[in-house]
């Protein structure tokens, strides 16, 4: 099942401030919008029912998944010291 991906405002602006972790990420998301996230470093926000943190060097990005509409949408973006 292919997921859509949607990201904030938030996200967009830190992705065109950072050129080198955007292309990292694209390439990342490609795969866990096709459900292929086993080489990828994604862990489970404990304090919160599906949502997740995607890992690309020190920075974090926080998204969550709805499956009644087959979405990931991405909500938050920032270096590890400064995301949680």
């Amino acid at each position: 099942m292919r997921y859509k991906i949607e990201l904030s405002k938030k996200v967009k602006k830190f992705l065109a401030n950072h050129d080198l972790i955007s292309r990292q990420f694209y390439d990342k998301i490609f795969y866990l919008a096709n459900n292929d996230s086993k080489n990828l470093d994604i862990k489970k926000l404990s304090w919160e029912v599906h949502k997740y943190r995607l890992r690309i060097w020190k920075y974090r990005f926080l998204y969550e998944i709805i499956d009644e509409k087959i979405l990931i949408f991405f909500y938050d973006a920032n270096s590890r010291w400064d995301i949680y």
